[in-house]
This record gives C-alpha cells, sequence and structure tokens, in this order.
C-alpha cells in the first residue's frame, strides 16, 4: 500500500534502493494511490512501476495503481493545504478493502 511515494530517486546512505529496485522481489500485489498534480512524483514513474509489476511474479501482476486527476502531493493530509476531501475518502475506501481482499482484518 503506497500513499504517494517516490518511486524512484538519488540513492544514499539512507536510502540505498527505490521502490522500483524492488519490484522484482515483491510476492505480494501493491496498491498505489498518487495524485496526477503531484509534482514530486512524474507520472511516468507510475507507469514504468507497473510495467515492472506486470512483468514480476504473478502476485505483484495483480498490483493496482489509482491516480487521481486534481490531487497534489500529501491529497490525504487533511491538516495541509493539499488535502483532497473526495480523494481522500475514495483512497482510504480502496485502502480498506485492498487490506480486506489481502487478508488483513
Amino acid at each position: 500500500m503506497a500513499w504517494y511515494g517516490r518511486l524512484f530517486g538519488n540513492k544514499t546512505e539512507n536510502t540505498p534502493s527505490n521502490p522500483i529496485d524492488q519490484a522484482s522481489q515483491l510476492k505480494v500485489p501493491v496498491l498505489g494511490l498518487y495524485g496526477r498534480q503531484d509534482q514530486s512524483i512524474p507520472q511516468d514513474t507510475i507507469e514504468q512501476m507497473k510495467q515492472a509489476l506486470a512483468n514480476d511474479t504473478p502476485p505483484a501482476k495483480n498490483s493496482q495503481f489509482v491516480v487521481y486527476d486534481d490531487a497534489p502531493h500529501a491529497f490525504f493530509a487533511d491538516y495541509r493545504p493539499s488535502y483532497r476531501k473526495a480523494d481522500a475518502e475514495d483512497g482510504w475506501k480502496r485502502a480498506l478493502a485492498w487490506f480486506r481482499e489481502h487478508g488483513v482484518k
């Protein structure tokens, strides 16, 4: 479950790898919730992550990404100006359903 987290980036001592680097090791599907207006996460990186997971093991092939057209970064953070109520509520419902569907109670 990823809420608008970066998929690529510079590698540092504190961040030795990125999610795209881990795609081939995933044993479970991923739900990603992203905002199209998020300047910190280019849309092409979401497409690259989708492709990396689609080429991976069967569980990861069932990954889903939802991109909210008008949402910026941190659209779920209700204490920030970037909060988008409708998108946040939809994302929360999707997250809970995703966890239930994948055995988390």
